[in-house]
């Protein structure tokens, strides 16, 4: 079975929108895109680099693809693996793309990739694509969190853990931080827990 593994730069206060620069989603006013800039350092590079290099499909939102789509077909240099990797895409509004090899998913997402995770092939990386990982977790649908948690907090962005979460627990499976700061954690699903068992907590 292939594991859905979600890869995330979080700030402090659990906000995940537009880490990597300023034009990257402007949606809802927030301003601070790209704050990951200031925490860069060479493990953190070498944890990127270590998980790049794995054996890998993708599953993206629409417009994590369509920020990605212009840029690493020009870029396999840097990382080869993503142009080969195959791109499960949740889009109602796309349904092909020159980027291959790119499959389009629409209507019941959470049902589709339930599927795809019991086909043979390997795990699915999730990058970014905010609103696809909500979908992702209210399901239960996620397997492992890798999280780099960064010492800024933003005040408001759209956050990893929203309304709708539905409760469960890790196990940390791996661990480091970096010289900067930045915790690099692997968070494993233990179990899902029900509501009974919340309420009695």
């Amino acid at each position: 079975m292939r594991k859905v593994i979600v890869l995330e730069h979080i700030s402090l206060d659990g906000v995940i929108q537009a880490p990597g620069g300023p034009d990257e989603d402007t949606s809802g006013g927030f301003a601070h895109g790209g704050w990951i800039s200031l925490f860069s350092d060479d493990v953190l590079g070498k944890f990127l680099r270590s998980q790049m290099n794995m054996p890998f499909d993708l599953l993206l939102g629409r417009i994590t693809f369509e920020i990605w789509e212009p840029y690493w077909p020009q870029h396999a240099d840097i990382w080869p693996n993503v142009n080969t990797a195959t791109k499960y895409v949740a889009s109602n509004t796309r349904t092909s793309s020159s980027w291959q090899p790119s499959v389009f998913l629409n209507g019941d997402i959470a049902e589709k990739v339930a599927k795809i995770k019991l086909q043979q092939g390997p795990d699915l990386h999730v990058w970014g694509s905010s609103n696809l990982v909500q979908t992702l977790i209210k399901h239960g649908l996620v397997d492992r969190f890798w999280l780099m948690i960064y010492p800024i907090t933003l005040g408001f962005g759209k956050r990893l853990f929203a309304d709708g979460t539905i409760p469960m627990t890790f196990k940390v499976a791996e661990s480091q931080v970096t010289p900067n700061g930045v915790i690099i954690i692997n968070y494993e699903r233990a179990s899902v827990l029900s509501k009974s068992r919340v309420m009695q907590n």
